[in-house]
């Protein structure tokens, strides 16, 4: 063997240990945390989930873009959720937001940015409810918030801190710092 030959077998071995040197030793491929490669079990892309209460009817359904269980729990993440809420009539509330919260059990969801809820279609008084938070409990058909919330109805627009509301009756109590507008004309 030549000595050209010897020093690009050199050459070789040493582009090689340096890449991998520097692949074992990049941040970016380093788990975080200490978490050894933590990531959801399962992504689910533009789908249409339908969850029952205990006895067996709808407790709500939900449409988004995408969910993510969260790595390492048994709660989701959700982008741009559309949840479809019934009222004891079997109509449905329409609840908007940028992203969604699902714990464990589905018992608490939580929503956060531009929230907009809407009454069924066949409410006798359309409501639109807007805050930028809100906690709902669909086994219970109640929702919280205690940021500021916005209610408006043909006529009259209602703006508090903090809300109960129960779904079910349509029953809607503002907390505190509470405004009210109503022009009659505009029904």
């Amino acid at each position: 063997m030549t000595w050209r030959l010897w020093a690009i077998l050199a050459l070789l071995a040493g582009a090689l240990l340096t890449g991998w040197f520097a692949w074992r030793d990049d941040p970016e491929l380093a788990p975080e945390d200490g978490a050894a490669g933590l990531r959801s079990d399962y992504i689910l892309r533009d789908f249409e989930v339908v969850t029952l209460d205990s006895s067996g009817q709808e407790s709500f359904s939900l449409q988004a873009p995408e969910l993510h269980q969260t790595p390492g729990a048994r709660t989701l993440e959700l982008t741009t959720p559309l949840f479809l809420m019934p009222d004891r009539d079997g109509n449905r509330w329409e609840v908007r937001s940028r992203t969604g919260w699902v714990n464990e059990k589905s018992t608490l969801v939580q929503l956060r940015g531009d929230v907009v809820a809407q009454s069924p279609d066949a409410a006798a008084r359309p409501t639109v409810l807007r805050t930028e938070q809100l906690d709902v409990y669909p086994q219970d058909n109640r929702a919280t918030s205690e940021d500021i919330v916005t209610i408006t109805t043909p006529g009259t627009t209602m703006r508090g801190t903090g809300m109960e509301a129960d779904l079910a009756s349509k029953r809607i109590q503002l907390l505190s710092k509470v405004t009210l507008n109503n022009d009659p004309n505009r029904r």
